[in-house]
């Protein structure tokens, strides 16, 4: 094997070869010729890819691999680590992007010497889109002994970027390093980065120079429309370097100036007299060692010194400080930075000289940490406005936990829904657009403004409300705690959407309830406990009755149906991936009977004609008999016996995993099997109206809970 030969993980092999994990692991236990381990551990060993590769090809389990499961794989295994080789192939991609014809010159030696020319072009490259080297310019050029090992890599992604194009390559890239390590990444999702550019007005022509000081993976920048000068500053050098090449490669050097810095912004601030349009923040949350014994004096506490204990209230005071006055500030916050009473003083402050804007509660699973619902502050910096603004914007949207919980958690957000809630409300305080909003005098005989800020959407058949916001006069929120979180002014929206609706509410379950009454399985005829003969799934696969397969990863654009969607009897709520494992996704029909495999419950589900089509998700086992041999609803119900869970199911460390094989059946006529089945659909149908039935009960006793408390419903 070539030394610095690529590695590559079984992970890799199933990947290239377009099998799952446990096909590859088959693979070494059955081949006596399978390469042999090269690096890794004993339990993730890596193996060298040429030779994996050799004995693919060899076996017929491969034509040709993919270029760019090929790229990935060089860079994942590269020797100097894998984000080494990202930025020496972001590097090569701005090259060849700038000038092709040189690219191909540089290409044309042998890798020695490429790799001495392409030193000398990268230099110039980076000078001319970064500046010149130093004063904490992001990306430095490596020299003929680091591109060396990363020649074959180089000129792979050249030849990847000829045919998708150099920014699409390098974001494929980066997407699949940061999806292979994601707890050395706090990433800001998509959605959150256009929503937060959007509040911060970064399409509006006269913002022309947007900041992020604590830069990441470049998310928030990269959100921006087109502003004419990007800066950009983040602690980790990899991450500094990474961002600043993303970036290059996506803006041309003559509409977009870029200058991305590393260091620690908050200590050795990189643009000091820099006054920006509009800043966009990250920051790092709970942070101790944030430059608290050593800032003590610096003009940036313009609205007081922040705690040691309250570090985002220093991001938020280095954002205004960054801004020309009128500029906006736009950060992600966690939700104690609103109410803890370290950071009251400098919240008192920031409301009444008018930098604080807005407070946004964003739903649980918007970004993370995602088990809190993290706030958005919008601020702009006081000085274009001959005096301050009287009222702060409260807006709310997070959801019941049930609603969240139906949807399938952070994966399933409506982030279009959430924008227009949000940017509804923003515009109508913002830009005092005509909404058709209330005024009303308060018992202190102030105004106050109530913006309706609710969005509904049709959900189930239900309305639910996506969020709701109001102004509240500052002097109301100038107490003892200065308490910012929107849960302590608004009401959190309705489960039901609103005491309007608790009678549909009532209606709904009052029709239910009937039809749970009319489904009630008539009293059980008793007998003695029958001796049949049995069989297992395992046997009737073998023979040909029904077939077995397992849900997992696959590419498409289709709806999956997940584990939740059978625990809680929903439907379809997951989405394939378009950069998932290449593999045909397993999808569901009429009749098939679904099983989960974790978990130990006697769950089961038989599928109709609104969910055939959909992807089999992970840790899901599907059983598709053959309906001339068994009855569908026959086989649904015995594999929810007790007993028969029991004994197929196995216990692990942490979970209990159920082995679909191991289910037993009895030997029955296919008539009687029908007649059985009959039985198991009603009790089905009766299981489906108490669920329906709970639901709504819950809705309407929270309702009329929330109702009465809150003054919307009276005691009659």
């Amino acid at each position: 094997m070539p030394e610095n030969a690529t590695e590559v993980t079984a992970a890799g092999i199933a990947r290239l070869a377009g099998v799952g994990r446990a096909a590859v692991s088959n693979w070494r236990r059955r081949h006596a010729d399978f390469p042999q381990p090269v690096g890794g551990t004993e339990t993730s060993p890596s193996f060298a890819l040429p030779e994996v590769e050799r004995w693919l090809r060899d076996q017929g389990k491969l034509v040709e691999v993919p270029l760019r499961e090929r790229v990935w794989q060089q860079l994942a295994g590269h020797p100097a680590g894998a984000v080494a080789a990202l930025v020496h192939v972001g590097c090569a991609l701005l090259v060849a992007d700038r000038s092709p014809s040189a690219w191909r010159e540089i290409t044309g030696v042998s890798d020695e010497r490429m790799a001495g020319v392409l030193s000398l072009a990268l230099d110039d490259a980076l000078t001319h889109r970064f500046g010149p080297a130093g004063n904490g310019r992001a990306v430095h050029t490596p020299d003929r002994g680091e591109l060396l090992p990363s020649v074959p890599l180089l000129r792979g992604a050249a030849e990847l970027a000829a045919e998708t194009g150099t920014r699409e390559t390098y974001e494929f890239l980066l997407g699949r390093q940061l999806d292979a390590n994601p707890r050395q990444y706090t990433l800001t999702p998509p959605g959150l980065a256009e929503l937060m550019a959007a509040l911060a007005g970064t399409g509006d022509p006269d913002v022309r120079t947007v900041l992020d000081p604590a830069t990441g993976t470049g998310a928030l920048l990269v959100a921006v429309p087109g502003p004419a000068a990007l800066h950009g500053q983040e602690n980790d050098p990899d991450l500094a370097a990474l961002t600043a090449l993303r970036l290059a490669l996506r803006t041309a050097p003559a509409e977009c100036a870029l200058d991305v810095r590393t260091g620690d912004t908050l200590r050795t601030d990189a643009f000091p007299r820099l006054a920006a349009d509009a800043v966009l923040c990250h920051p790092p949350f709970n942070e101790r060692n944030w430059g608290h014994d050593e800032l003590a004096y610096d003009p940036r506490w313009e609205y007081g010194f922040p705690a040691r204990t309250e570090s985002e209230l220093a991001w938020v005071q280095h954002a205004l400080a960054r801004l020309r006055d009128g500029g906006t500030a736009v950060l992600l916050m966690p939700p104690a930075a609103a109410s803890r009473r370290s950071g009251r003083r400098i919240r008192a402050d920031l409301l009444r000289r008018g930098a604080l804007r807005a407070v946004i509660a964003l739903p649980a699973g918007a970004a993370p940490p995602y088990g809190i619902p993290l706030h958005l502050w919008v601020l702009r910096k006081p000085g274009a406005e001959p005096h301050p603004t009287p009222e702060l914007l409260l807006v709310d949207t997070a959801e019941p936990a049930d609603q969240t919980a139906d949807r399938g958690g952070r994966d399933r957000l409506d982030w279009p829904a959430l924008r227009r809630a949000v940017l509804d409300a923003w515009q109508a305080y913002d830009g005092q657009k005509d909404t058709g909003d209330t005024r009303k005098e308060t018992p202190e005989g102030q105004k106050e403004k109530a913006v309706d800020g609710r969005k509904e959407k049709a959900v189930g058949g239900q309305r639910d409300t996506v969020g709701a916001s109001r102004t509240v006069p500052v002097i109301e929120l100038l107490d003892d705690d200065v308490d910012l979180a929107p849960a302590r002014h608004l009401p959190s929206p309705a489960v039901t959407g609103g005491p309007a609706e608790l009678a549909g509410v009532r209606e709904r379950l009052t029709r239910t309830l009937g039809l749970a009454s009319g489904l009630t399985p008539p009293p059980p005829a008793l007998s003695a406990p029958a001796h049949r003969p049995l069989t297992t799934i395992g046997e009737l696969a073998r023979a040909g009755a029904l077939q077995l397969r397992h849900g997992g990863s696959g590419t498409g654009d289709g709806p999956v149906l997940t584990e939740h969607d059978v625990l809680a009897a929903t439907a379809p709520s997951g989405t394939l991936s378009a950069d998932g494992t290449p593999e045909e996704p397993v999808l569901v029909a009429p009749g098939d009977v679904v099983v989960p495999v974790l978990g130990g419950v006697t769950v089961v589900r038989v599928i109709d004609e609104a969910t055939a089509g959909a992807a089999l998700g992970r840790n899901l086992q599907l059983l598709r008999p053959d309906p001339a041999v068994l009855d569908a609803w026959f086989l649904a119900g015995f594999l929810r016996g007790t007993t028969n869970n029991r004994q197929a199911s196995s216990h692990a460390s942490t979970a209990t995993r159920l082995d679909a094989r191991r289910l037993q059946l009895p030997r029955l006529p296919l008539a009687e099997q029908q007649r059985y089945g009959e039985r198991f659909r009603a009790l089905a149908a009766f299981e489906d109206a108490l669920r329906l039935a709970g639901r709504l009960g819950g809705q309407l006793v929270q309702g009329l809970y929330d109702g009465l408390t809150d003054g919307t419903v009276t005691p009659e």
